[in-house]
């Protein structure tokens, strides 16, 4: 999972710098910055702020941080066939 990069592209889609997203989220710059340098991994309820604060469900953010990786192997083929899609329409959506 690339979770951090994608909660950073999409708090950069919205113009917000780490310091005024940080402080929306009540966490501070330096662990936000950790989370977005998947250094650290955050707790539920602050995951829950901060796709609160990107106004994009949870479950969103999981899906568009999935690689390869994250899916069994027997079911990768059919991942890289749908997830193009799907994410496009994921972001369309969700304006990410």
């Amino acid at each position: 999972m690339d979770l951090g990069n994608i909660i950073k592209n999409i708090r950069k889609q919205k113009g917000q710098t780490q310091g005024e997203f940080a402080l929306s989220c009540g966490i501070t710059q330096t662990y936000l910055s950790q989370i977005e340098g998947n250094l650290k991994e955050p707790n539920l309820s602050t995951l829950k702020s901060i796709s609160d604060n990107l106004n994009v469900p949870l479950p969103i953010l999981f899906f568009l941080s999935m690689t390869e990786d994250d899916v069994q192997p027997n079911k990768r083929k059919a991942f890289q066939i749908v997830s193009p899609s799907v994410k496009s329409l994921v972001n369309e959506f969700f304006a990410v």
